[in-house]
């Protein structure tokens, strides 16, 4: 974050750093637009001025010289097999609905009226623009707000007692619902994070570290305390106003209190009729008061069979040393995933090395089982795996020596594809002991997923509202919603579309590896629709049409355990290029002695697609005589 240098110069000469809101120091950025840069060139606004580096660290780096061993480059990761996997549908949806795009709230709220019917420790009213977010949440964005009231029942009775302990209003736990719909995962375009969507610079304030191994920002019991003193905080700034303290949590106090000199009250509802505020913040409360009024008495608004969470229980351990958490699994006999879910905090595969005496979460009643298998295994054995920056003069030879570990090994477990150009910058997952696994590599990569924003697509002569959608990976149902086109509305060249940021064509995040990043063209694409037939899979769908079960899921955004009914239709998006670039389809009979890397050298295909195309897990093993299918250059011979 960029502090304003009148703010710095005390910092300093007081010696400490000293919490101040002079400027935004809370960026939530889940929703697009945010205190937009009508201020001072030094304020810290949502659209990203005066931010900070982002949080997040870029693991794969390629600048420096190339390191030498005479005239030899020496190995180099495969970037497509580290580039980030695509996010779950889950969080692309609640994204979606996060940002705002598609909501046409009034522009005034009408007659404000307080709403006496239920019990609310939080000031609730209601008005036009309150309604409007009702019928929005209970209408088109039902799906996804059932699934938000799902989750809530997980982290409601956790967040209430801390907010309680920190004397705030406990229906203020909502506000984690506007922000990021209960999701650890969300992350906003402007780097924002977590279930309360802190930035690194407000998080830190409140005594959240962030960096490569963790960001406690996304740890739902520690971000809700610094949630609950941050608006604490905000209250008491603005002088027990908890409309101005709320809309402040999204603008930024400094650009609120701009406002109310500007236009000279401190009614928010007065305030936000004027051109000042961003269109997020002004329908920041409206959002959170609505979701109050569902909250409360969600039967009265036809959410009749929410299948509520259960509240999460744990029981914490603590691990001395840096420990894998695989080892962790293990020993608890739970799923890894499952000791994920409950800190999510850590991004990697073991807890942070640099931290002694780390305090894990498990599942309840887990905690025996764990510590007594843990106090028999020697420390040595409690990490796996060591990440290694590769320095200059390093070579693959001399790394193995160091940490008397095979080149094989580290060749196998990041699917160097090419031992000929290690770069400096990059980032190796050394196996230090024996058992490889693709845990490690996977974990390099972060699993969030940002936020999409609003910018202004100009017509050109031959565009077509389809493929307008296409490129910026929303539907054109969604394309005409935004830009209040009617079914049989015509485009114009030159004429301005509201288009959103953030989803490629797949429907991914922008900025995550989806092909090639050197500028090459893509080849054209043409979109078919399939219809199921009886007996169809996924599985078998995407291995006649050459693309994989994620791209599937995606294309049609089908939820993690869909089932395929014989008459659905499935769009499918075919590289039109394939036929004419000489790929066939061929099928391969494991030999004794492969794996997926020699397989994947030997038809000059990436492993990931190898797995992709198979449904091949990271723990499948391969034996001889399996068959997998392959899509190949016509004169690749097996």
């Amino acid at each position: 974050m960029k502090w304003p240098s009148a703010l710095i110069l005390p910092v300093f000469l007081g010696g400490c750093l000293a919490p101040s809101f002079q400027d935004n120091p809370h960026l939530t950025g889940s929703v697009p637009g945010r205190g937009a840069a009508t201020g001072s060139p030094a304020e810290v606004t949502a659209n990203g001025t005066g931010r900070g580096e982002s949080p997040e660290t870029v693991v794969i780096r390629h600048q420096g010289a190339s390191l030498l061993e005479g005239d030899a480059l020496l190995g180099m990761v495969d970037e497509e097999a580290l580039a980030e996997e695509l996010p779950d549908v889950e969080t692309l949806e609640d994204n979606f609905l996060l940002s705002g795009v598609a909501e046409d709230p009034p522009e005034d709220e009408g007659e404000t009226v307080r709403a006496d019917e239920i019990f609310f420790d939080f000031p609730v009213v209601e008005n036009e623009k309150v309604h409007y977010y009702v019928d929005y949440f209970t209408g088109t964005a039902r799906p996804v707000f059932t699934r938000w009231l799902e989750r809530s029942g997980r982290y409601l009775p956790m967040m209430r007692q801390i907010f309680a302990e920190e004397g705030v209003p406990q229906d203020l736990v909502y506000l984690a619902m506007v922000e990021s719909g209960f999701n650890n995962r969300a992350y906003s375009w402007a780097h924002a994070v977590g279930p309360w969507q802190f930035i690194a610079s407000t998080g830190k304030m409140y005594g959240m570290d962030s960096d490569w191994w963790r960001d406690e920002r996304r740890d739902f019991e520690k971000a809700t305390r610094a949630a609950a003193r941050f608006l604490r905080d905000l209250h008491v700034r603005f002088d027990g106003d908890w409309y101005l303290a709320v809309a402040s949590y999204n603008a930024g106090p400094g650009k609120l209190q701009r406002a109310i000199q500007m236009y000279e009250t401190r009614d928010f509802w007065e305030i936000s009729r004027h051109s000042y505020l961003a269109a997020e913040t002004k329908n920041y409360l409206p959002k959170l008061l609505a979701v109050l009024l569902i909250a409360k008495e969600p039967e009265k608004y036809g959410f009749v069979d929410v299948a509520f969470q259960d509240p999460v229980a744990f029981d914490t351990v603590v691990l001395p040393t840096a420990t894998d958490l695989e080892i962790v699994a293990r020993f608890a006999e739970v799923p890894y995933e499952e000791v994920k879910n409950l800190n999510p905090e850590l991004k990697r595969w073991c807890s942070p090395p640099y931290l002694r005496n780390y305090e894990l979460r498990l599942p309840a009643g887990a905690k025996e089982k764990f510590e007594r298998r843990y106090a028999l295994l020697p420390e040595r054995e409690r990490a796996n795996y060591k990440m290694h920056q590769v320095k200059k003069g390093d070579t693959l030879l001399a790394i193995a020596s160091r940490y008397d570990i095979r080149v094989d090994d580290i060749l196998s477990l990041n699917k160097v594809s090419n031992p000929r150009s290690l770069r400096i910058g990059q980032d190796l997952i050394l196996p230090l002991h024996q058992g490889l696994s693709r845990l490690p590599l996977e974990e390099l990569k972060d699993d969030h997923a940002r936020s999409v924003r609003k910018t202004t697509y100009t017509v050109r002569k031959g565009d077509t509202l389809s493929q307008i959608a296409r490129k910026y990976g929303v539907s054109e149902k969604e394309l005409r919603s935004l830009n209040k086109l009617g079914n049989k509305s015509l485009i114009r060249t030159g004429q301005a579309l509201t288009v959103v940021q953030g989803r490629s064509s797949t429907g991914a995040v922008a900025g995550t590896s989806q092909g090639p990043t050197n500028g090459a063209a893509r080849p054209a694409e043409k979109r078919l629709t399939y219809q199921v037939q009886p007996g169809d899979s996924l599985w078998k769908i995407a291995n006649r049409h050459g693309v994989t079960t994620h791209q599937l899921r995606e294309w049609n955004r089908l939820p993690p355990k869909h089932t395929l009914q014989p008459g659905q239709k499935l769009s499918i998006v075919a590289q039109a290029g394939d036929e004419k670039q000489g790929k066939r389809r061929i099928v391969y009979q494991v030999r004794p002695g492969d794996t997926l890397w020699d397989i994947s050298r030997r038809f000059d295909v990436a492993t990931r697609e190898i797995m992709d195309w198979n449904n091949l897990g990271n723990s499948d093993v391969l034996r001889p005589g399996d068959k997998l299918t392959l899509l190949v250059q016509n004169e690749k011979k097996g």
